[in-house]
């Protein structure tokens, strides 16, 4: 097999590694909404939000520091047993301290005890598998990597089922159940199964990473451990502030309205992540592109041309989604009672569609080592995020949020897109970019205002609009075409 096609099947799995769990995380949505009302299901949100903010602190940035040294120092050992024996100490500390002060933090988090219970061993289990699976990966394993990753998801989903659908089916039909097993599972509330269920795959996926466990063995090199905090520490910040950008907008719509609110918003909030996938699977094949076509003399207008076929598919896709929303929203999500918050999915599709053509800009700073950029417009994004949702929600309610997202996206983009004309100016087609990205939002927001049942008039939009991008990039387009046969 040539080094090509290695290449490519190994971003292959890997690209399935990360967008499966989010395939099926989504696939999720209609059997919770299902199940749980608006005020369940904001807990559920919360949960899961407070688990990517500790999830950031937990790893304060060694998985990314770990690449970099491993590679840097040519594989020494030291560098896998410094890393994994410092997540391993952080984490002791973690556990103890917040299981110490267990009752205050949960007051504090607004999440009941059993919650935040496992919560932490949820927590704990995953942050010590990500130097595991960050080897895995420098060492070129991904099958290993992907099995283990598809591994957990599909446990994960499979408990849902038993837990949410299964044991229900059997207690109606009083097959295999008792008095005692009834009121066992009737007793807590719903959503703590869909925990469960995710405390029960990390576990069996941390006992998968055992074999692999045994070979670290447990030393701190201080010299490298400074070097790697110093490396990972701004990630780390940087991904706070991420974090901040997706999420914080539900804690606040909770704090500052109630739980109803919330839990309609982040429910409706996942149709966006059709958007989110599609610059995820842009992004693991662009990102290597991109490093490796850095040296050639058209690397730039190589950049471009990506940049303006990501802006003209996005655009596609974000008018295609609205097109069919109705139908989207029915399969995904099913109960009607969260529908009402369908309004903020044209926008979310739209900051997200920015959100990816931020990450096609990134190539400025990834080529010219500024990275330390990346933190500074996650930073500026989350300041964004909470002023405009801190503002706008007394107002507006739950579409400030997804206002302030489309705002901090859109921020982060054009200040980026500044920044790199000053240190690595690619010949955008700006004119054309932004054309694509106004024209598909505007349309995206007619049709779900004005034609959101009429379906003659969506598909005449949609195809108009198709019409147009072939009419403009015809050139282009047929030369692929010629190309490609």
């Amino acid at each position: 097999m040539s080094l090509l096609k290695k290449f490519a099947k190994d971003t292959a799995i890997y690209g399935i590694a990360a967008i499966l769990p989010k395939i099926v995380n989504v696939l999720l949505v209609k059997l919770h909404t299902g199940i749980l009302l608006p005020n369940a299901y904001s807990e559920n949100t919360k949960f899961y939000v407070y688990a990517v903010y500790f999830n950031v602190l937990l790893t304060y940035g060694i998985e990314t520091a770990f690449f970099r040294f491993f590679t840097k120092l040519k594989h020494d050992s030291k560098v896998v047993q410094t890393a994994f024996t410092s997540i391993l100490i952080s984490s002791a500390l973690f556990l103890s301290v917040f299981l110490l002060f267990a009752n205050p933090i949960s007051d504090f988090l607004q999440i009941r005890k059993s919650f935040y219970i496992i919560l932490i061993g949820i927590l704990i289990l995953d942050t010590l598998v990500v130097v595991p699976y960050a080897y895995l990966r420098v060492m070129n394993r991904p099958v290993k990597f992907a099995f283990f990753r598809i591994f957990n998801i599909s446990i994960y989903a499979l408990l849902n089922l038993v837990f949410l659908l299964l044991i229900p089916y059997l207690i109606r039909k009083n097959i295999f159940v008792n008095d005692e097993l009834i009121n066992a599972y009737s007793k807590p509330p719903k959503v703590i199964y869909i925990f469960i269920a995710n405390l029960i795959a990390s576990a069996l996926t941390f006992l998968l990473f055992i074999p692999i466990l045994k070979n670290f063995k447990l030393s701190v090199d201080k010299r490298i451990l400074k070097k790697m905090l110093g490396y990972g520490l701004p990630i780390m910040i940087a991904g706070l502030a991420y974090a901040t950008n997706e999420n914080i907008d539900k804690l606040l719509l909770e704090r500052m309205l109630d739980q109803n609110t919330m839990g309609i918003y982040a429910a409706t909030y996942k149709i966006g992540v059709f958007m989110s996938l599609f610059v995820t699977a842009f992004r693991l094949g662009a990102e290597p592109f991109f490093f490796s076509q850095s040296k050639e003399k058209n690397a730039k207008e190589q950049y471009a041309k990506i940049m303006l076929w990501f802006t003209i598919l996005g655009s596609i896709f974000l008018v295609g989604i609205v097109v069919f929303l109705d139908i989207i929203a029915k399969i995904l999500i099913g109960n009607d009672i969260y529908l009402q918050a369908l309004g903020i999915v044209p926008i979310i599709l739209t900051a997200y569609l920015l959100f990816g053509i931020y990450h096609n800009l990134s190539v400025w700073y990834k080529l010219t080592d500024r990275t330390r950029f990346a933190m500074y417009l996650s930073v500026f994004g989350a300041i964004i995020t909470i002023i405009f949702n801190l503002v706008l929600i007394p107002k507006i309610g739950y579409m400030a949020s997804a206002w302030a997202t489309l705002a901090a996206y859109g921020s982060m983009t054009v200040l980026s897109y500044a920044l790199s004309k000053k240190y690595y100016n690619v010949p955008y087609q700006t004119g054309k970019i932004i054309a694509y990205l106004v024209l598909s939002s505007a349309l995206g927001m007619l049709i779900f205002k004005y034609y959101y049942h009429n379906y003659p008039i969506k598909i005449l939009i949609l195809g108009l609009f198709l019409s147009l991008i072939y009419f403009i990039e015809r050139k282009e387009i047929n030369q692929i075409i010629k190309r490609s046969n």
